[in-house]
Order: structure tokens, then sequence, then C-alpha cells
């Protein structure tokens, strides 16, 4: 039935060693440079948004792929919102980013690692001589700043050394020069190296200080005035103390800390009113520091009293205070961007913007203009290219679009919808299917996303040349949004802690029933995917059920035991499992892949990083060897110079050609129908 749609970019070679000359890495590369236009200096991404003061520009991180060699760097960048004109403002070398316009207007502070790669130092921008010019370096990495209300001095939140990555960013084993091969590794059990520290930098002195205790680990911090700091600290430096970490008040005068706030969950997007006499903060059960997306909290700085301030079903990820008595917010409701206001003085909260097509993501998703709920952000969609944009009003408007040529890309995305389907146990779930330009029903792939507490939204198309590649050879995909993840709500999200792998495991399975049984997908060709936690849901799916006819699992855990004793996320083990990796029988073993391999029929692509500290490259190797006990077909990839994901180029294009050409060995998508003019013809079901 199907041979006559059969893939023609299908290529045996992608899973030899060397597939550089294999057609679909080929094209690959081509659908890359088509959307990033590298080497012509184009921006071709934006994030982290900052708008001036008078509200007549926004700066923001925009990348410009220079080579097709590692990461890609950012530069700050400039557009005027009248007219949309922008500009780079900085050359690197390296990586410059998170851009901040000082209270007046006329300076940008910003992070930049020009002088060493990897170590991010502050820099000033002058707006009026065009001159960037270094801070004071400190004894370690700066990972966020914030201006003083009265813009005479910086707040820094300094990481030593050693102190490593949120588990998000798949920390990375050091990659040390040749001639220091030989040295070993030293990893010591208390953490010293750790430490996270807050220090100030005096504009007029042009000093820097730290501020906080020496036995205060500062995860993040904010002005509380121009005298006070509101902080998240704990006691140590251990990255499972965050998990349980409270805020604080710090006196820069005196040095003294009061406990401020002791929360039930973990704390995230603090910000403080212009006074410091109130400090907003998200409270919310979360799998990975920095992405916190829950209730939000405001606290009487003086008095420690705590609103619970009601937000109409929106899981909160980024707060800003506009004035002493307004608070800007923005997160999820279910399959919606949100934005919208606080009034400090009823603690009432009223919706100003949302959308089910365009989102934002990322710490810095928009950023206010005024007091009346209008605001600048970095907008984009699934066929939506990053974009400046503002709302005024309830009104969306593109400011600059950078969309370097993924326009004649999204043709391959027929369509892109929000779905709805009930689990076994009544349960609605959410998420979003993509469909071919082929006629249905379509094979598809299931991509599970990480976290688990996280949710696959409307992101852009183009920032990873996979899901397009997947539409181009007819495979419709889903992006399931099951118990545990965001917008939801707090008791959505904790429906995961204590069950991982469990109820959850059949929320995925409904959506295929439901689609199957709408006659959008053929039951025969179904295959999975997933990166991290996503990798360890792929993992454990292929175990529970016979019915996928390929998979493909990234940066998986496929043996709770050896992550918790090996991984540097013991703490989320043992949180999201509420169990001890020494007890006999218990979840750690039960929800293991390797201890259900004896179930799986799925041929199985096994990708890791060599350098993930995440989850080590040897979760990969036991669930590989574990498949070939068993007579399964599994394939194991390993990538050098990876860490955590796979991220880097030239190895994204190698990813992407050996996951479109195992789906492809192993149920076939189907090529686009073209007219007689070779323009894409749009099939309907």
């Amino acid at each position: 039935m199907w041979a006559s749609i059969l893939p023609t970019a299908s290529d045996a070679r992608t899973m030899d060693r060397d597939i550089r000359q294999a057609q679909l890495l080929e094209e690959a590369e081509s659908l890359f440079r088509s959307i990033r236009q590298p080497a012509t200096g184009l921006i071709s991404d934006a994030t982290e948004v900052s708008s001036s003061p008078d509200g007549k520009w926004v700066a923001f991180a925009g990348t410009i792929v220079d080579r097709l060699d590692g990461a890609s760097p950012s530069r700050i960048c400039l557009t005027e919102l009248l007219s949309g004109e922008t500009r780079v403002i900085t050359l690197g070398p390296n990586t410059d980013r998170l851009p901040r316009f000082s209270p007046d207007g006329k300076r940008i502070a910003f992070l930049s690692d020009r002088h060493r790669e990897g170590d991010l130092q502050l820099y000033l921008f002058d707006l009026e001589t065009g001159a960037a010019r270094p801070t004071p370096r400190v004894d370690g990495r700066v990972e966020y700043f914030h201006w003083a209300p009265d813009g005479t001095k910086i707040l820094l939140g300094i990481a030593s050394r050693g102190g490593r990555g949120a588990g998000m960013h798949g920390d990375l084993q050091d990659e040390r020069p040749s001639r220091e091969l030989w040295m070993p590794t030293v990893e010591m059990s208390d953490e010293a190296f750790c430490w996270r520290r807050a220090w100030i930098y005096d504009l007029d002195a042009q000093k820097v200080r730290q501020v906080s205790n020496a036995g205060t680990n500062v995860w993040d911090a904010v002005w509380c005035g121009n005298h006070e700091l509101a902080a998240v600290v704990s006691d140590g430096p251990g990255e499972g103390l965050w998990y349980t970490a409270t805020m604080h008040i710090i006196d820069l005068r005196g040095g003294d800390s009061r406990l401020t706030f002791a929360p039930k969950y973990q704390l995230g997007s603090p910000s403080c009113s212009p006074s410091g006499h109130f400090v907003a903060v998200v409270e919310a059960v979360c799998s990975d520091r920095k992405i916190v997306a829950g209730d939000l909290r405001i606290i009487n700085s003086a008095s420690g009293n705590v609103n619970y301030v009601e937000t109409k079903g929106v899981d909160i990820t980024y707060t800003e205070w506009r004035s002493d008595r307004v608070l800007l917010l923005a997160g999820y409701r279910g399959c919606e961007t949100v934005v919208g206001l606080v009034d400090a003085s009823t603690f009432t909260f009223r919706e100003t913007w949302s959308s089910s097509v365009i989102t934002s993501g990322g710490p810095f998703m928009i950023s206010g203009l005024g007091e009346g709920g209008n605001f600048v952000m970095e907008g984009e969609g699934f066929t939506r290219a990053p974009e400046i944009s503002i709302v005024q009003e309830g009104k969306y408007r593109t400011v600059r679009s950078f969309d370097a040529g993924f326009g004649a890309e999204a043709k391959e995305f027929h369509s892109t919808e929000s779905v709805t389907w009930k689990a076994r146990d009544g349960l609605e779930i959410q998420g979003w299917l993509l469909r071919p330009t082929t006629r249905a029903p379509h094979p598809l792939v299931l991509i599970v996303h990480g976290g688990p507490i996280s949710l696959s939204r409307p992101t852009w198309g183009g920032r990873s040349v996979l899901i397009p590649m997947l539409l181009k050879h007819g495979y419709a995909v889903l992006l399931p949004n099951p118990r545990g993840s965001s917008g939801r709500g707090q008791e959505f999200a904790r429906m995961v802690i204590g069950d991982v792998g469990g109820e959850e495991t059949y929320d995925h399975l409904a959506a295929i029933d439901s689609l199957v049984a709408m006659g959008v997908i053929d039951p025969k060709r179904l295959g999975v995917m997933g990166g991290s936690y996503g990798g360890f849901m792929t993992s454990w799916l292929i175990t529970q059920d016979p019915r996928f006819a390929a998979a493909a699992s990234s940066s998986a855990v496929t043996n709770w035991v050896s992550e918790h004793l090996i991984g540097n996320i013991p703490h989320f083990c043992e949180l999201f499992l509420r169990d001890k990796f020494n007890n006999p029988g218990g979840m750690y073993y039960h929800r293991s892949p390797i201890m259900h391999a004896q179930n799986v029929t799925t041929p199985t692509l096994n990708v890791c990083g060599a350098r993930d500290r995440c989850t080590p490259p040897s979760e990969a190797v036991q669930f590989h060897n574990a498949l070939r006990e068993h007579h399964v077909k599994s394939v194991l990839v390993t990538y050098p110079k990876e860490g955590h994901c796979v991220r880097g180029l030239p190895a994204v294009f190698d990813y992407a050609a050996r996951v479109i050409g195992w789906f492809g060995e192993y149920m076939p998508g189907g090529t686009t129908a073209t007219t007689s003019k070779g323009r894409t013809a749009r099939e309907s079901v």
C-alpha cells in the first residue's frame, strides 16, 4: 500500500560511523543553511529582551551563525520599536548575552566571555559613545545581574569556578588541553568548590565586593530597594539543597540576613517593587532548577506576610514590577501563553494578553513598557520565526522578524493544532499535533518533552532541523503534555512525583489510540523519541507496550540506581521516585527500563553525549547492552564533544540524519506530494 510513497531520501549508511557523505546529512545541513543563513551576518534568533526606560528601544541577544562548528554565538542587538530598524552593537568574540538597560537608559550592561571562552563577566556598553568596557573581573562566572533602582550599583550572581550548571543544562565533563591529559580528575564529597555568592559592583568606585555571608549559598537574588537584597538561599552549595531553599532579605548596610518565606516547594523568578516593600516570587514543584512555573506569592519584605495570589489557572514563569503597585506577569495556561497584571493594593490578577499560537520562552520572555500592561517580547510559533514584537492595549504587532529563510521551509507544516484526549482514568490531556502535507493516515513520531515538569509549546520549528525534516518525510509529530507537565496547575504537575513511569505512560498511549480512532495515524507506523526525561520515557514506553515500530532515545535514564550514584542529580531521583536507591525491589528497580528489557521488540537508536554529567553515557550503554542480550535491534551512538542532548554543530546534522534514517528503515514515511509546477500540494484528510 505504501510502496508509492516510500521516502526517496532513505540512506542505509546513516548507521555508519562516518556519514558525512550521506544524503540525509546533506539534507539536514542544507535545511539549516536555508533557515539560518550562516556566514551572512543575518540575525536568525533572538532572546533575553530588555526594553529601554523611555520605551523607544529593545535590546536583545541575537544569534548570528558564523560557522558550522560548535555553538553559534550571540551578540547584543538593538531594535527601534517605532521603525523596526535593527543593528548589532557588539562584536564578541565568543558570546555576548543578557543585555539590560540602566535605569537612566544611557548604558547597557551585558555578559560576555570575549576574554576567555566560558568565563562570563560583566561589561558595560555606552550608548552615546558606542564603546564597551569590562568591569572588574570576579573570581567565578557571572550567572545573572540586576541594576540597582538608583542605577549606582549592579548586583552580580557569581558561581565559583567549580560551580555546576542546573541539571537542565547538562553539565559537561571538563575538556582539558592535551598537555594535561595525564592529570586525574578530582571530585570532593562536600562540594565546597560549588558555592554561589552575591557580589556588588559600585559604578562610581569601579570596585566589586562580596556581600553575601560565607556560609550562605545564593541561588538567585534581586534588589529590594537600594540597600537590601531578596535572595533564594540555602546553607550549602549542593545542587540538591536548592529544592529546600528559602527566601531571605539581606541588609547590605549591616550584613544581616532574615528569613521571610520558607516554601513547601521550590522558588524561582523573584522580583521586588522599586521601594523594596514587596517581593514577588513563584512557588512550584520543579524537576529542574531554572525551570519554575507555578503559583505567585507576594511577600511583605518588612513583616514577612505572604499573600497567595490567584492567577486564574496560569502557571507563572516570569515576574517584573513596573511600579510599587503594578506587577507584570507571564506564564502558561494549558496550550496558551498568557500575560497579565497584578494590582498590589488588592492582590488581584487581570489578564491582558494571551495566545495559543504565539509564545516566548526562556527566563526573560517579556519586558514591560510603562505601568499599563504594554510590553515587548520575542514572539515565535511553530511556523513563525523569532521576532521582536510589541503588545499594546492587548494587540500584538510584529516590529522586526528574523526570518532568514524559514518561510520557504514552513510549507512542510500542513497544519499545527492543539489536541486533547482522555487518559485511561478520564483525565483530560493536551498536546500539539503537527501534520505533514501527505495524505492521512500518517506515520507518527511521538516526541516526549523533558523535565518531566516542563511543557511542549509552539516553539519555532526552525530552531531544530529535525521536526521540519520529519514533516518533509511524511511523518506527523505529536508533542504531548502528560500529567506532570506545566500549565495545568500544581496538582497536575505533582501527579508525576512518586509515580515516574506510572500513569503518565498511559497518557501517551491514550493519545495514540485517539488519533488512530480518528483515522489520522497509521497504527502500524508508530515511532517514539525524546531527550533527557523524554529519553527515559522513550526507553520506558517500549518496555511497556509493543506497538512502536521504532524508537530513538537520547540522553536517557535507563537505570535509576546508576543514575543516582553516577549522575550529578541524585536529589532529582530521590525526589521524583520517592524512594531510596538501596531499597531492594523498590521504585529504583521497578521503574528502570533496563529491568524490563525482556519485553522490548522495538528497534532502538540510543544516543548519548560522552561529556554528559546529567545523564551519563553509561545509561545509554546499559540499555543498549540489555536490548542486545534479548536479541533486540539496537544501535548506540556516542558523540564525543556533546553533553546533555546534542546541541553543537555539525553533530546536530549527524543526529537528525540518523534519526530520520532510523525511522525510515522501520516505519517508512511518505514523501511530500507536488504539483506539476513543483510546488507543494497540501492534501486534506
